[in-house]
């Protein structure tokens, strides 16, 4: 009975030291501090590599773009696809994704978002990737010059292939890109490839001059505390959308049949997102109504897009009593404001698809307003011709102000 009284006192000593030398170790690692969990990311969905690149493919690529641009081409890359949680324009919650750049260095890195120009099919979609796209011809160039790149799809591409893309809206826009950074921001934060220096520069031309301007005009006002912004590079941006509105509409413009539908694009996107709902036959003549009503932006207009409208809607919209479509348009100008980063505007002043007076119209007000802007005129220049100039120019100032 003795016996069995010790064996039983050892055992409940040995448990008690064992559930102790348990507890302790438990609440302590290899320093001595408490363990640190992990934080769960907020946005961030999901990663995977899409391709790699060496330095010589990328000055190949370099080369069908401008043999000026491949002398900055200095290191490889690799491309990641990342899914990350973002709102859509009725305020849903939706899954979106873009290309993530990571340069292949082993000195901190700089981080640009570039935000993408107009696009009409999902195929080029940065996060696909594909060669002759844009993502990667300047994604490769930007990322081979040691720059970490963010490179959203935006809404109604890519992971939300299956909503309509919100053409040139100006929220949308900007908190899809801004939410890419927020998760590209929590994938940096639990890898080891690359490690980012919190500089954030910002870069967009057409589509992605105007969302770029949202963008910078969002992070400052909204979120002025998450991002080390640093500069921001505007190339063609429509940034007055009611002085451009009532150009198109008052004017008479070449008959461009793609430039036309990117004009229409954008009128049945307010009319959408608005919840303007108006029939085709308030907007446009007849045949173009019926033909709009059925076949949407890939309606073929070879005339100037003035005189497919009726003249009811040009009326109302001139004298002000089209109070729905004025103000939705009005909602998406993004030049009257003053920037605290340093800003430049690229455009060139003969450009026949986004006119020359969006980005005067920008730096006139936003000089007045004290900001630190810069207008890059490019002589002569047309949409597509100036873009070189674009990215040389964004090159050397965000150089320069590294």
């Amino acid at each position: 009975m003795r016996k069995f009284t010790s064996i039983l006192h050892l055992n409940k000593f040995t448990v008690l030291l064992f559930w102790s030398l348990l507890l302790l170790n438990s609440c302590k690692n290899d320093d001595n501090t408490p363990a640190t969990p992990e934080e769960p990311n907020s946005v961030l969905v999901e990663s995977r590599v899409i391709t790699e690149l060496s330095r010589t493919q990328i000055i190949q690529k370099a080369n069908m773009l401008s043999p000026l641009l491949a002398v900055y081409v200095k290191n490889g890359i690799k491309v990641y696809k990342i899914t990350y949680k973002t709102k859509n324009t009725d305020g849903t919650e939706i899954t979106a994704s873009g290309a993530l750049v990571f340069p292949d260095i082993d000195q901190p890195a700089s981080m640009i978002s570039v935000q993408h120009g107009t696009i009409r099919d999902d195929a080029s979609a940065p996060s696909n990737f594909n060669d002759g796209a844009e993502a990667a011809s300047f994604g490769s160039l930007f990322g081979s010059m040691g720059y970490i790149i963010a490179y959203p799809d935006y809404i109604g591409y890519g992971a939300s292939k299956d909503y309509p893309h919100p053409y040139e809206h100006r929220e949308s826009l900007a908190s899809a890109s801004l939410d890419m950074l927020r998760a590209a921001k929590e994938f940096l934060k639990k890898q080891n490839e690359v490690k980012w220096d919190e500089k954030l520069y910002l870069a967009g031309y057409s589509e992605g001059g105007y969302a770029t301007m949202a963008l910078q005009k969002k992070i400052e006002e909204e979120a002025p505390t998450e991002f080390n912004l640093v500069a921001s590079s505007c190339g063609a941006g429509a940034y007055d959308k009611t002085a451009f509105m009532k150009y198109v509409i008052n004017t008479a413009t070449q008959g461009n049949a793609s430039y036309n539908s990117l004009y229409l694009w954008v009128m049945l996107t307010y009319d959408r997102i608005y919840k303007l709902n108006r029939p085709a036959t308030y907007y446009f003549k007849e045949p173009f109504a019926t033909q709009i009503a059925t076949s949407g932006i890939n309606t073929s207009i070879n005339q100037s897009f003035s005189t497919i409208l009726t003249d009811s809607f040009k009326k109302n919209l001139n004298d002000g009593s089209d109070v729905g479509f004025i103000n939705a348009i009005s909602d998406n100008d993004v030049y009257n404001w003053k920037p605290k980063t340093p800003t430049q505007l690229y455009h060139g002043n003969a450009d026949k698809l986004v006119f020359y007076f969006n980005s005067e119209k920008a730096y006139n007000t936003m000089k007045a307003l004290g900001a630190n802007v810069e207008l890059k005129t490019i002589p002569n220049g047309d949409h597509a011709s100036s873009i070189t100039s674009y990215l040389a120019g964004t090159l050397a100032f965000f150089t320069s102000t590294k």
